[in-house]
C-alpha cells in the first residue's frame, strides 16, 4: 500500500487512535493529539473505521472517480488503429479533429510513441567463432579532450565551462578538441586491444597504424589475426586500408549500414572501457588519463571476469598464456 509522503500517521497508528477510543475510554481530543494529528482527523478515521473496519483505515486514491473530459476508450482504439497504419501523431490528430497533444499523450500512453515500436524487436543474434583470431572487430569511441583548467561537463554538471583557455598573440582563447579511442576484439575470446590518438577527426592515417599495432599486439600473444569486421567509418573505407589489410594478410568486411548490432563485441567492449576506464574517475588531463589504459586492458584481458566466459577473463581463452582463470 503507498502512503501519501506527507502523511502524519499509517494504518497501525490510526487503529491505535481507534482502540484508545473505543476500548481504553480516551476522548478523541487525547487520541488525536497522542497521535499527532487534529482532532477532526480523528474523527475522520474514528467514523470510516466504524463504517468500514480496518479497510477504513487504509488510504484511498485521490484520483477522481469520474471524468467527464477523458477521451473515450473506442476514440483510444481509433488511435491505435490508424498508429499501426503508420500515420503520424499530427495525421492521426487531424483526421480524428483532436487536439495534437493529446493524441500524443495517448500514443505515449499505448506505448505507440515511436513509430519504431510497431515493428516485433528483432530476436537476438548471438553469435562465436571457434577459435581465436578468426574474427576481430575494430571501432573508434570518440572522446572529449581533457581541461587542464579542471574537470569536464560529466563530472562538474556544466558545459560552458568545457575547452582549454590559451593565450595566442596576447589574447585569452577557448580551444576545445577531441580523442578518438580505437578498440579491437577478438570474437571467440574477447581479448582486447585500444589505442588513443590524436587528431581532428577519424581518418585513414589513424586507422591504418592502428590496425599494424593491434594485429602485432594479438601475435604477441599467440592469436594470427584472419579476418577483421568494421564500420563504415572514413577511416575504414579508405583505399589506405583497403592496401594495409592486403599487405598484413587480413580480410576486411564491412558491417551492413545502419546495423552497428553486427559489430556488438566491439560495441560493447566500448562500454565498458568508457565506465571502467574513461569516467571512472577525474582525471587532471588526457594525458593522466591515457596513462591509465594500459592498467585497465591488463586487468580486463587477465583478472577481469567476463559474463560471457563464464566469469573468466580473456586469457583464460588463450592456449599460449598460462595461469589458473577459473
Amino acid at each position: 500500500m503507498k502512503l501519501h509522503a506527507n502523511a502524519r500517521t499509517c494504518p497501525n497508528s490510526r487503529r491505535l487512535l481507534v482502540e484508545r477510543i473505543s476500548d481504553g475510554g480516551w476522548s478523541v481530543r487525547s487520541a488525536a493529539e497522542a497521535a499527532g494529528v487534529t482532532e477532526r482527523t480523528g474523527y475522520r478515521w474514528l467514523a470510516r473505521f466504524r463504517s468500514e473496519g480496518e479497510q477504513g483505515l487504509c488510504d484511498r486514491s485521490s484520483a477522481p472517480k469520474r471524468i467527464p473530459h477523458r477521451t473515450p476508450a473506442e476514440r483510444v482504439r481509433s488511435i491505435e488503429a490508424l498508429r499501426r497504419l503508420r500515420m503520424s501523431a499530427a495525421e492521426i490528430a487531424e483526421l480524428l479533429s483532436m487536439a495534437l497533444s493529446t493524441v500524443s499523450a495517448w500514443l505515449k500512453r499505448i506505448g505507440l510513441g515511436k513509430r519504431s515500436r510497431l515493428d516485433p524487436p528483432e530476436p537476438p543474434n548471438r553469435y562465436e567463432l571457434p577459435r581465436p583470431g578468426q574474427l576481430v572487430h575494430v571501432d573508434v569511441k570518440k572522446l572529449g579532450r581533457i581541461s587542464e583548467k579542471g574537470a569536464g561537463h560529466r563530472v562538474t554538471g556544466n558545459r560552458r565551462s568545457q575547452g582549454l583557455k590559451r593565450t595566442i598573440a596576447g589574447k585569452p582563447t577557448k580551444i576545445t578538441g577531441w580523442e578518438f579511442v580505437h578498440v579491437m576484439v577478438d570474437d571467440h575470446s574477447r581479448l582486447a586491444y585500444a589505442e588513443v590518438f590524436q587528431g581532428k577527426g577519424e581518418n585513414a592515417r589513424q586507422a591504418v597504424a592502428f590496425l599494424q599495432r593491434g594485429l602485432r599486439f594479438f601475435k604477441e600473444h599467440g592469436v594470427t589475426v584472419e579476418r577483421v569486421m568494421s564500420d563504415n567509418g572514413s577511416g575504414y573505407v579508405s583505399q589506405a586500408h583497403a592496401i594495409a589489410c592486403r599487405a598484413l594478410g587480413v580480410r576486411h568486411t564491412r558491417i551492413t549500414p545502419g546495423r552497428p548490432r553486427t559489430n556488438g563485441k566491439a560495441e560493447r567492449f566500448i562500454q565498458t572501457l568508457i565506465n571502467e576506464w574513461a569516467w571512472v574517475r577525474v582525471y587532471g588531463s588526457s594525458k593522466e588519463r591515457t596513462a591509465q589504459l594500459p592498467r585497465f586492458l591488463e586487468r580486463y584481458n587477465f583478472r577481469r571476469p567476463h559474463g560471457s566466459l563464464g566469469k573468466r577473463p580473456p586469457a583464460s581463452r588463450l592456449t599460449n598464456v598460462g595461469g589458473n582463470y577459473s
